[in-house]
């Protein structure tokens, strides 16, 4: 029975045809994954742009921030990830090469063209929730426990050490002497910290 043919239901018909929906569309989708694509400095919409004239599905997550130019302040438009972008594709060696060979690209991440790196597809709906949700959004260091890190600013400027423990913006940082097998710990504020 085609689409034009259905009659009124009784009842789990639409939730049938829905099925079948979701496996055609599924089927269109099948392969294409989130990939990363790392562009020159300032290159991401240059490559968002040729790319999305080539019809591939990219996705370029901007924030909003504040900008001072010739003393005028101005709020603009940046990269949430300064250069990179999202590409969600089937990517076979000519895609890859199409790709590649884009005005701006340095890399796909990942070993080789046949095994890419891949977003989770959850990580990449994340992204687009924050970018539309229309709160305040800005760039934060990536750090993991255990990580060794340097202080930015403040008085413990420059000192390296280990981040340990982290809220909110508060870190528990930790000095070692490995010879006196000795350490002390500070609480930190987590924005002056960079990786070492």
């Amino acid at each position: 029975m085609g689409p034009r043919e259905w009659g009124p239901t009784e009842g789990g018909e639409a939730l049938a045809a829905n099925n079948r929906a979701g496996t055609i569309s599924g089927e269109r989708d099948a392969g294409r994954r989130w990939h990363v694509l790392w562009t020159h400095s300032h290159s991401e919409q240059l490559v968002h742009d040729q790319l999305a004239a080539k019809g591939f599905d990219v996705f370029l997550p901007k924030i909003d921030t504040w900008s001072r130019r010739a003393g005028v302040r101005r709020l603009i438009r940046i990269p949430m990830f300064p250069s990179y972008l999202f590409l969600r594709h089937a990517i076979d060696k000519a895609s890859y090469l199409e790709v590649s060979k884009v005005r701006g690209v340095v890399n796909v991440l990942g070993e080789r063209w046949d095994h890419l790196a891949i977003v989770p597809d959850i990580e990449i709906d994340a992204i687009q929730r924050v970018q539309d949700s229309g709160l305040a959004v800005r760039p934060y260091p990536y750090m993991q426990l255990g990580q060794r890190v340097r202080i930015s600013r403040g008085p413990l400027a420059d000192v390296e050490g280990v981040l340990v423990r982290y809220k909110l913006n508060k870190g528990l940082f930790v000095l070692a002497v490995d010879l006196l097998r000795g350490a002390v710990a500070v609480e930190v504020d987590c924005t002056h910290v960079t990786a070492a």
